[in-house]
This record gives structure tokens, C-alpha cells and sequence, in this order.
């Protein structure tokens, strides 16, 4: 029996000793994470300061979905007696972790049915090919905005519409266009779309058109409509394109037959935008 107790302490002190020699891998722990108490049929909702490009959740008592893009909701998954798992939410510059648990009747009482995520919780990332946040391009945004617009560099005239471009800026692989309108009828003017394409200065056969749209990376301000002046920074991936095609801007009407306006942008106006320094 001796032998049999001398045995074990030996192996126990060996296995212990392993383990201080085993390497743990760098990070968060597990028992650091903040806690989430999440009650039976209730729903908690995380507010994300950016849109959510992924989230994972470690085990399937616990089902989430994005009803909307800065927005993750959680529930216990139905017929699930208990749950524990790790929810990891990443952004576009961020990610933040939380340690989930099925609520008892004690720790219900504290629950928290809407979570949103704190600087504190978050760790950076730098992910390549994200740019600037949508954060980031918003604050660059309304500090153009306010900005006097000066005299417009472009601008043209259709349905006593007026359509001007103020500036042109550049910061990381984003050109910020600073542009407005003004509206000398009596009629409201219905925003329908913002459209950006490069086309050819010079059209001479319909077959010939080389047409490419360009899709807004950000818009400061989603006005439906305005009445006599109208003004917005509109930010686009820095683009190249020769000097015999040029970029278009067409703003359109809801209606049927709406009133259709656009300004016509050259290379080297983008070529002359001011640099906007990032932090």
C-alpha cells in the first residue's frame, strides 16, 4: 500500500511539474472576459460603435443574428436547460469577447438586456484592406462639412437646377467630394439616388460606351428631399482614370419623369484635391 501512495505522489508531483513547464499561449483569459447573464426567453441585443463584420459563438445553446449592421442579438437557444459560451464580435477596427451565462433566478435580477460595447471591452485589429472605419470617414466628414464651401471649382445648370462642386480632398485611398445643390423653382427636389460612373468625354457611338459605376463607400447626410439649397460630402475609393474620360455625378428625382442633374468631374480636379492628414 505504501508502495502504491509513493507511486502516485510521484506521479503527480511529475505531472505537475509538466505543467509548469508547459507553455500557455498569450491572450485573454477566459475568467478576465466580462460577463453576460443572459435570462431564459430574453433577448440581448449588443450595440457596436462600427458595423459587425463577424461574430462567433462557441457553443449552440446560444443563437444569434444581425437585424441590423451594428447590431447582434442573442437568445438561449429553445429546449436548452443550461448555457455557457464565449461570443466574439469583431468590427472593422475592433474585437471584443464576452463570457455568456444562462441567467438563475438571482443573477436575472441584474441582467442586462442591451449591451454596448465599450472601448474598454475592445482590443485593435488591423485588418488589411478595411481602411478607414465607417467611424473614422464620418468624422472626417463632418469636419469638411463645416467648412465654408467656397466657389465652386465645377458646376452646372439643368431645370433651373444648379449643381456645384466646392472641393475635392483626399485622406488614406478615399477621395471626399464636397458638393451642392441649389434649387430656383417652387418645387421640392425628391432625392432618389446618387450615381458616380466614369464615362468617355466624347460619346460617338452608343456601342462604343464604356461606362463604370462606382458605388459610395460612405454618405454624410441621407436628406430625402430639399427645398432650395442642398449640400453633402460624399466619399468614394480613390480611383484613376485617363484624361479622355471623366467622372460623372447624376442626382435624380423621384418621379416619373424626374428631373435629372450632372456634374461633370475631370481627372485633374481629383489630381488637385488637398490631402486630409489621419491620425
Amino acid at each position: 500500500m505504501k508502495k502504491i501512495f509513493v507511486f502516485l505522489a510521484g506521479l503527480l508531483a511529475g505531472l505537475h511539474s509538466y505543467a509548469q513547464l508547459t507553455p500557455f499561449a498569450e491572450g485573454v483569459k477566459m475568467n478576465a472576459l466580462p460577463i453576460i447573464y443572459l435570462p431564459e426567453n430574453v433577448s440581448v441585443q449588443f450595440i457596436s460603435p462600427e458595423p459587425i463584420q463577424y461574430v462567433d459563438i462557441s457553443a449552440k445553446s446560444v443563437i444569434g443574428d444581425l437585424p441590423l449592421k451594428n447590431v447582434l442579438r442573442i437568445r438561449i437557444k429553445d429546449s436548452i436547460s443550461s448555457a455557457d459560451a464565449v461570443i466574439t464580435i469583431a468590427g472593422e477596427k475592433f474585437m471584443a469577447q464576452y463570457h455568456v451565462i444562462r441567467a438563475d433566478s438571482v443573477t436575472a435580477r441584474d441582467s442586462r438586456t442591451e449591451i454596448t460595447i465599450n472601448p474598454g471591452d475592445t482590443r485593435p485589429l488591423d485588418i488589411s484592406g478595411i481602411g478607414l472605419s465607417q467611424n473614422q470617414l464620418k468624422q472626417l466628414a463632418l469636419n469638411l462639412f463645416c467648412k465654408r464651401p467656397g466657389h465652386a471649382i465645377e458646376k452646372t445648370k439643368a431645370f433651373d437646377l444648379k449643381a456645384e462642386l466646392y472641393h475635392i480632398y483626399t485622406a488614406d485611398d478615399y477621395v471626399f467630394i464636397d458638393l451642392g445643390y441649389r434649387n430656383k423653382t417652387n418645387l421640392a427636389y425628391n432625392i432618389e439616388d446618387f450615381r458616380f460612373h466614369i464615362d468617355d468625354k466624347k460619346i460617338t457611338k452608343a456601342t462604343n460606351v464604356q461606362s463604370v459605376e462606382l458605388k459610395p463607400e460612405f454618405i454624410l447626410l441621407n436628406n430625402p428631399l430639399f427645398q432650395k439649397t442642398y449640400r453633402n460630402i460624399i466619399v468614394l475609393k480613390k480611383m484613376t482614370f485617363p484624361g479622355n474620360k471623366v467622372l460623372h455625378i447624376e442626382l435624380s428625382e423621384k418621379q416619373i419623369s424626374g428631373r435629372v442633374i450632372t456634374l461633370n468631374i475631370s481627372y485633374q480636379d481629383v489630381l488637385d484635391a488637398d490631402v486630409i492628414p489621419v491620425n
